[in-house]
């Protein structure tokens, strides 16, 4: 008994153990994400983007519905009802004042055959209406594309702040052992120590910043990909682009010209324009005469409807249920024209009110035009000052890098004090810092020009 106790013991410990081992490696192993990756998975789960194409799905069932009522409308019933007391049995035709089961079926149909052609224009309205909200799905997805690959190149951004800051610790922390072995001998002054010491602090606020602003761009990247904030993982920096073979000889015009025809904003704000105008023709259509037709067919059954089977004597007897719904059929048609009179003015209020709106999408879509446009000269400006900042801090940098070796050669040989070597280190930590964030800005600056022309964000 003990030895089973001890078997199954160890199992469990075992299990437990195996358990929290798997746990830990996984822990430990951050899931590697390209841009690419990062930008399909958004796309497949993009809540914006799920509640965008149900909107698609709905539009595509109000065009089968105004397909469906052009179709004539057939309905059909059945009664049955027992009554006590006095009454007129209607199918009998008599007045009886005892129990009747009394039955009935009928069906009948109805065909509108003219209604201002409001049926046929609302159909193409719901067909509008698909496409303007298949549009708005390219749009929700257009969007997005641009929104991760923004967030992602940020993220790269702030990892190479990071490690840049990561490198001025390293390289503080180098300095202050220095200062403290030459303070013990006396050949520096506590001044000094304390000097670098403050240096060190510094670059350790500066990656806790650095730090802070990675966590932070990778959470709103996993926000953007429906990832649960829980799972670390990891970019992978693609082959970025030579930022020396970068072009931001874009002309804005011409970009405009390439854009305006496929961008999803300016379809989607098109089809509105379409969805409205049909909207008009609907609502138009109600100030026609409407003509229908239709036809009926029923029949009944009463337990008190009886037949005379001999006059003398008189002899009655009730006639069976199967005959009676056959002599009781009856069938009718109808034809009905039905034309506005008055209304109380809704049919002219509505129709006034098709037409604003009419005016609104049209204004719209040349607010959509404008908007883009001036996006499009924005960003071909913007990607000629980042190419200008680029080139300004890579030569700031360099000329702050040459002037903190200088300084620290000089303070080598005590030609140089403490408080001048920290100013220059800082002011080289800061050079690196803007020529980081200017290429990678350069980067993404000509990666919108290229988003704007239709082609895809990549940086291999």
């Amino acid at each position: 008994m003990n030895n089973m106790f001890l078997h199954y013991t160890k199992t469990f410990v075992l299990s437990v153990c195996f358990s929290l081992c798997f746990v830990y490696v996984n822990a430990q192993e951050p899931k590697v994400v390209t841009l690419q990756e990062a930008i399909k998975q958004a796309l497949d789960n993009n809540l914006q983007v799920k509640q965008a194409a149900f909107q698609e799905s709905l539009s595509e069932q109000d065009v089968l519905q105004a397909k469906m009522n052009i179709l004539p409308s057939i309905s059909s019933s059945i009664s049955s009802s027992k009554n006590w007391g006095l009454l007129f049995d209607q199918t009998a035709g008599v007045l009886v004042n005892s129990t009747v089961t009394s039955a009935g079926a009928s069906a009948s149909g109805n065909l509108v055959l003219f209604s201002g052609f409001q049926r046929v224009n609302q159909i193409k309205m719901n067909k509008y209406q698909l496409l303007a909200d298949e549009s708005n799905v390219e749009k929700v997805k257009n969007d997005l594309v641009l929104s991760v690959a923004t967030k992602y190149l940020e993220a790269l951004t702030n990892h190479d702040l990071m490690v840049a800051a990561q490198q001025q610790v390293k390289l503080s922390s180098e300095q202050v052992e220095v200062q403290q072995a030459n303070y013990d001998v006396g050949n520096n002054t506590l001044a000094d120590l304390s000097q670098a010491k403050s240096q060190l602090a510094t670059d350790e606020l500066s990656l806790t910043t650095a730090q802070n602003g990675y966590e932070i761009s990778v959470l709103d990247l996993k926000q953007l990909m429906e990832m649960d904030p829980k799972i670390r993982i990891e970019l992978q920096k693609p082959a970025l682009p030579n930022v020396e073979k970068l072009t931001s000889s874009y002309d804005a015009e011409s970009v405009y010209e390439s854009a305006v025809d496929d961008y999803p904003d300016i379809i989607l704000a098109k089809f509105n324009s379409m969805v409205a105008k049909k909207n008009v023709d609907v609502n138009r259509g109600g100030f026609y005469p409407q003509l229908s037709i239709g036809a009926g067919y029923g029949t009944n059954y009463s337990s008190q409807a009886q037949r005379v089977v001999s006059r003398d004597p008189l002899i009655m007897e009730l006639i069976p249920f199967g005959q009676q719904l056959d002599q009781n059929r009856n069938r009718n048609v109808f034809a009905s024209l039905s034309i506005p009179v008055f209304d109380n003015y809704r049919r002219t209020i509505n129709y006034r009110k098709a037409k604003i709106s009419y005016n609104n999408a049209l204004n719209n879509e040349r607010l959509a035009k404008n908007n883009l446009n001036k996006i499009i000269n924005q960003a071909v400006l913007d990607l000629r000052a980042a190419e200008k900042r680029y080139y300004s801090t890579e030569q700031a940098f360099t000329s702050a890098k040459d002037a903190f070796e200088v300084t620290k050669e000089r303070y080598d040989v005590g030609m140089s004090n403490a408080v001048e070597l920290a100013t220059q280190q800082t002011a080289m930590n800061k050079a690196e810092f803007d020529f980081i964030q200017a290429k990678y800005d350069f980067i993404f600056r000509s990666k919108v020009i290229d988003f704007y022309l239709g082609r895809t964000i990549a940086f291999d």
